[in-house]
């Protein structure tokens, strides 16, 4: 029998790679390696439902274990690659066990920054939320009147705040920046998302760094920020953002940046290895970014199935995110990288509103709150490459709808 594809990493990128391709190619041998002792599952509901106990990790699950079994994938779980030989097209596992490959695919993944032992980064209490390991540590800890510190005013973070108010935790969130979401939405958005935490009764104190974390007997009791203040804390959650998982790359000599750097085709440096999901760099609007993002791990693990089938086609993202906090519903459509102007637009019903993110007068991209309308009709008029005037869009009197006939 031939050497098998195989797929380093049991994400969702993983598995979206190993399913598409068992449907190009019927008998083709496909061997999936993952880290973890589970099977492949999605991870946004784990900072959300999850974690809040309203959903059971058997929905979680992409596929229940029968359907490996039923479609020939071999699953090698708690295991992980050491070491790969380009040369030798083998890898090398935790265990010794070398397996040969016919093409090889790194969909390993990012991994959560972490704060350094000199910060108080070792004591514990202290807590990321990437993995099922991670929500199942965190959920017996979040306990009412418990007093969290979340480091970091992203997503991640602002989730972890929702969650956390919701089960009765006092929560302060402390942000290095000017604001939170300063990276990655436009003034308008956060605060509008401000003003709902603020309303929760969480504190967040923007422009406001983490000096070090106070331990007694191990544990973390306490913080000291960069405005000089002490807190006492009972729990902290690091927020700060991921790193790509590209050791093997590194290690073996392909070309890494940010990220392992691949084609349009999902191709590495080396023909004969591709990959896909949150640790690569690939090619977007004549440069090369890093999405961490479902839609992504999915759409460029299909390209690269279909690079794989000998069907390569040019994989061109069209990114779409959501987050869930409280009964807030943010999605959006599109990248805002390099945006020079916004427009806010009034939602249809109270709650409701979209910010329309422009760069050198031509949409790149869309904010949505509580706007389904908005969000589709963005997303439809981004993918497709059309842009509307300002004008047209702050002018709340125009349908949205007809801004697609």
């Amino acid at each position: 029998m031939a050497d098998p594809v195989i797929i380093v990493g049991a994400g969702q990128a993983g598995f979206s790679l190993a399913s598409k391709l068992r449907s190009l190619q019927a008998d083709r041998p496909i061997v999936m390696i993952g880290l973890e002792d589970e099977a492949p599952y999605q991870r946004p509901p784990l900072s959300k439902k999850y974690l809040m106990g309203e959903m059971s990790f058997d929905r979680l699950l992409l596929r229940p274990h029968s359907w490996y079994e039923e479609q020939k994938v071999q699953l090698l779980l708690s295991s992980w690659v050491e070491e790969i030989d380009r040369q030798g097209r083998f890898v090398t596992l935790q265990d010794g066990r070398r397996l040969a490959y016919d093409k090889l695919v790194l969909a390993t993944g990012a991994s959560p920054r972490t704060l350094p032992a000199a910060m108080g980064g070792d004591l514990g209490g202290i807590y990321s939320l990437r993995s099922k390991l991670d929500a199942d540590r965190l959920a017996p800890a979040l306990k009412p009147s418990q007093r969290l510190l979340i480091v970091g005013g992203g997503y991640i973070g602002l989730e972890a705040a929702a969650v956390a108010r919701n089960m009765g935790l006092e929560v302060t969130l402390i942000e290095m920046a000017e604001r939170i979401l300063a990276r990655v939405a436009a003034p308008a958005t956060a605060q509008f998302l401000r003003e709902i935490h603020l309303a929760h009764g969480v504190s967040i104190r923007e422009a406001t760094g983490l000096r070090r974390l106070i331990g007694r007997d191990g544990q973390v009791v306490g913080a000291e920020l960069s405005d000089g203040s002490l807190i006492d804390v009972d729990l902290v959650i690091v927020g700060i953002g991921v790193t790509a998982n590209d050791r093997l790359a590194r290690d073996c000599g392909l070309a890494v940046g940010n990220g392992v750097i691949v084609d349009d085709s999902t191709r590495t440096s080396d023909p004969d290895i591709l990959a896909v999901g949150d640790c690569t760099l690939l090619p977007f609007q004549g440069g090369l970014i890093r999405l961490e993002s479902v839609q992504n791990a999915v759409d460029q693990a299909e390209a690269a199935a279909a690079t794989l089938a000998g069907q390569p086609a040019a994989y061109v993202p069209k990114p779409w995110f959501w987050s869930d906090q409280y009964d807030v519903k943010l999605q959006i459509a599109g990248l805002n990288l390099g945006y020079d102007e916004t427009v806010v637009r009034p939602g249809a019903r109270p709650g409701s509103l979209s910010i329309w993110y422009y760069r050198a007068d031509r949409l790149i991209a869309v904010d949505a709150i509580n706007d389904a309308k908005a969000y589709v009709t963005g997303k439809k008029l981004i993918d497709g490459g059309l842009t509307v005037d300002k004008a047209v869009i702050h002018d709340p009197a125009v349908e949205l709808k007809s801004l697609l006939s």
